[in-house]
Formats: C-alpha cells, structure tokens, sequence
C-alpha cells in the first residue's frame, strides 16, 4: 500500500507559522522558551535575542516543494534587510515567535555570524519544508 498526504495536510503546519508568525530573532544559543527567544543578551533575565525583523503573513510564502527525491510543501520566508542589532555576540540561531501570544513557533540554525550593537544585519531568504510521505 502506497502512502499519500494531501496538500492541506502539508501545509497546515506550515500555516500556523504564516499566519502567526510576526518576528524573527537571530540568537546566540538554541531558545526553548518565547522568552529566551526575544529578551536581549545581557538583559535581566538574561536571553539569546541579537537583532529582530518584524514578519507579516506576506513575508511568507508556501510553494510546492520538488527536489530530486522528494515532492511536498516549503515555507519561504523573505529576505529581511538592513535589521538593527540591539546586542552584541555571535547569531547561530532564528526563531520564529508569534508575539501576541507569547509563543516561540520554530527555531532553526542559522551560519554562525558576529553580530554587534549599533551596526545592521540582513535575514537571508531561507525555506522551512515538509516532504510527502515516503
């Protein structure tokens, strides 16, 4: 028997983070909590935040996803340019945070890169992408 998932299926979770996603944080260390996410390094209490973009639904677009072995559904979240860094050290994290629920959606690594208070960082594009069933 052969195993299918329907595009509705993929893209649910997909479209949790679309529609609640409004923040994007680069962090020093994986954040488990929405609060280790967003508040600052050197802040009381202590977080892994850097720098942040503001993400509106538009920002994120779902697409078919094809490669040369898999078929399924990406999330491609827009380049963020020219984002302020309110702290100093060394981004090796995003997360994706919903705000106004307080709730941190995803989180992924990220190429390790300095980061330092007072300059400018741009988000790349990058995708999140579920795969059919195989």
């Amino acid at each position: 028997m052969g195993k299918a998932a329907h595009d509705d299926m993929l893209d649910g979770g997909l479209l949790v983070l679309k529609n609640n996603v409004t923040k994007m944080v680069a962090c020093t260390s994986e954040p488990t909590t929405y609060a280790e996410a967003t508040d600052l390094v050197g802040a009381t209490p202590a977080g892994y935040a850097l720098a942040d973009a503001t993400l509106a639904a538009t920002d994120m677009l779902i697409t078919d996803k094809i490669d040369v072995t898999k078929v399924g559904r990406k999330l491609t979240v827009a380049e963020m340019a020219d984002e302020a860094v309110d702290a100093t050290g060394t981004a090796a994290h995003v997360a994706l945070v919903d705000v106004l629920n307080e709730k941190l959606l995803y989180v992924t690594t990220c190429t390790q890169q300095e980061l330092t208070l007072g300059n400018t960082v741009t988000f790349p594009s990058w995708t999140i992408s579920i795969g059919n069933p195989a």
